[in-house]
């Protein structure tokens, strides 16, 4: 059975992942904002390796985050399952950058760093990642008006890059995004087409399976079936550069081999 950890698993699919997994008998970390929502997880707790607690807002939290998911030992996968959607505004994390660009694309590249590499590695995206081409030249939104919307969609955009560009960089390492769709979760709404068993499948089935269809890396993923993702998300040029200015903002150098 593989030890897996889940980012932003205290509900929504990183805890439906978790379920998920913890019923077919593997070994869950899962990653709570604040200690207050880590108290709130009911039995599941006791069910689990562990919890890291942090805001992935903070750089100093994410990188606490990873030296508690390191302390637990080595994570047969993990799924960077945490995100935010639309902030009204850019905001401000501790160390000056847009959070949207703080929690969805700077925490899952610092953490891939900074925590002992896995077998495998499973980011959250979305279809919507197709319209955030054009991001390098103000990653940050320190020039540009602020753009919600635009903003999550360069974010889910940077996580594709980032997969393909770990499944270049570390052949040993199976890298995947996956699109969950349109989902029924605190941040997708009631209204939502998709239900969270649906959601929370493929990442989980791409964390844990030993089927020869699980078994691939560098791939772009909407409920078990591989996609084609934006073009600039698969240009190794544009995965370098992306990940140039990640580790610039961050001080945070990715591992080449």
């Amino acid at each position: 059975m593989a030890t897996i950890f889940i980012t932003g698993s205290t509900d929504g699919l990183g805890r439906a992942a978790a379920q998920s997994l913890l019923d077919q008998g593997h070994r869950v970390v899962l990653h709570a904002r604040s200690a207050d929502r880590a108290d709130a997880l009911g039995e599941l707790r006791s069910r689990v390796q562990g919890i890291a607690v942090g805001d992935l807002k903070s750089a100093a939290e994410t990188k606490a985050i990873a030296d508690q998911v390191n302390a637990i030992g080595r994570m047969d996968a993990i799924i960077h399952n945490a995100g935010v959607y639309t902030r009204p505004s850019r905001g401000a994390t501790p160390e000056g950058h847009a959070e949207t660009l703080a929690i969805n694309t700077l925490a899952p590249y610092m953490l891939t760093a900074l925590i002992q590499r896995p077998g495998r590695l499973v980011y959250l995206s979305s279809g919507l990642h197709r319209g955030g081409e054009g991001s390098l030249d103000d990653l940050d939104w320190s020039k540009r008006p602020w753009d919600a919307a635009k903003a999550y969609a360069e974010s889910k955009l940077h996580v594709v890059a980032l997969a393909f560009a770990l499944a270049r960089r570390w052949p040993k390492v199976l890298s995947n995004a996956v699109d969950p769709g349109w989902v029924r979760t605190k941040m997708g709404g009631a209204g939502a087409p998709v239900d969270i068993d649906t959601g929370q499948r493929t990442q989980t089935w791409l964390a844990a399976s030993e089927e020869p269809a699980a078994l691939v890396t560098g791939r772009y993923w909407h409920h078990l079936e591989q996609q084609q993702p934006a073009s600039e998300a698969a240009d190794p040029a544009f995965q370098d550069a992306l990940i140039a200015q990640l580790s610039k903002l961050t001080g945070v150098a990715l591992p080449q081999v």
